[in-house]
């Protein structure tokens, strides 16, 4: 069993063989197929485009969001191809661990010149 560190760790490398592959400019679909095949090649356990329910004071909404990448049932991947991150980009990924009751999201920008500008853990 990974630990938080460790886990985030191994994703951020495969994110990173992903980005040196690709490099930017693709759409989110190629990157995010390309991310779970190289997460699954290092042995992790990876969901993609999960539903997540939102529960209203324990009523089950009409409405749900979609988990990009679940990674032992632990962290959260967010993945975008945009000009540049937004403080909604932020808010939505807190917001799927709030609902998800997870600890530990990765929001990534694959559409950046220096990926390490493009990655960020959040943590609640």
């Amino acid at each position: 069993m990974l630990l938080y560190g460790d886990l985030t760790y191994k994703i951020r490398g495969a994110i990173f063989k992903v980005y040196n592959y690709w490099g930017p400019g693709l759409f989110e679909q190629i990157y995010e197929e390309s991310l779970v095949c190289q997460l699954r090649k290092e042995g992790l356990k990876v969901e993609q485009q999960i539903p997540l329910h939102v529960i209203y004071e324990g009523q089950k909404l009409p409405c749900d969001y979609r988990l990009d990448l679940l990674v032992e049932d632990k962290v959260i991947i967010e993945l975008k191809s945009v000009e540049e991150l937004k403080p909604v980009h932020f808010k939505q990924l807190m917001t799927y661990l709030k609902i998800a009751n997870k600890k530990v999201g990765i929001l990534v920008n694959f559409n950046v010149d220096d990926l390490s500008e493009g990655i960020h853990r959040i943590a609640m």
